[in-house]
C-alpha cells in the first residue's frame, strides 16, 4: 500500500524537525504508542497497539532513520511484528517545507502487511492507515502548540 500526502502544520519546521525527532513527543502522538525507547541517533525500537477491523494488536518494532538532511527530510523505516495479527514494514520519506510561518510536512509511505492484517484487504488497511495518519497530524500540531493532544 501506497500513501501520499501532506499536512500544513502551523508551527516553524525547525520545531517540527526536533518534534520528528523526539522519542517523546513521537510517543505522545503515535495512536496506541506505549513505549519508545532510543538505541542510537538513528535507531528506534517501539511498541504501538492498534486495531483493524476485528485484529487487535501490540506490534513490537524497530524504526531506522536514514537519508538525514536536517532540517528538511529523512527517510524512516521499520518493520513490526504483532504475533498472530502478523507482520508490517514500511518507510516513509518526508520533506518539511518552509510556508510563511508554518511548515508543510509532505509524505510518500509504502507499507506491505502479512499474516491475519493482510486478509482484510487494502481498502480497510488504507482507510485505517489514514485515519491513524491524520490523528497523528492532529497531536503532533497540538503539542508543538501546548494544546493537550
Amino acid at each position: 500500500m501506497d500513501l501520499t500526502g501532506e499536512e500544513r502544520i502551523a508551527a516553524p519546521r525547525d520545531a517540527v524537525w526536533a518534534a520528528l525527532n523526539d522519542p517523546d513527543t513521537l510517543k505522545a502522538c503515535i495512536p496506541g504508542c506505549q513505549e519508545i525507547v532510543r538505541r542510537s541517533p538513528t535507531e528506534l525500537d517501539l511498541t504501538v497497539k492498534f486495531k483493524i477491523g476485528v485484529v487487535s494488536a501490540t506490534f513490537s518494532g524497530e524504526v531506522t532513520l536514514s537519508n538525514l538532511n536536517p532540517p528538511e527530510s529523512y527517510t524512516i523505516a521499520g518493520e513490526g511484528k504483532g504475533s498472530i495479527a502478523g507482520l508490517a514494514r514500511g518507510s516513509a520519506d518526508v520533506r518539511l517545507i518552509e510556508d510563511g510561518a508554518g511548515t508543510i510536512l509532505a509524505y510518500d509511505i509504502h507499507t506491505q502487511v502479512g499474516g491475519k492484517l493482510a486478509q482484510f484487504g487494502s481498502r480497510l488497511i488504507g482507510s485505517s492507515a489514514r485515519k491513524l495518519a491524520m490523528r497523528f497530524f492532529a497531536d503532533l500540531e497540538a503539542r508543538l502548540n501546548g494544546k493537550a493532544a
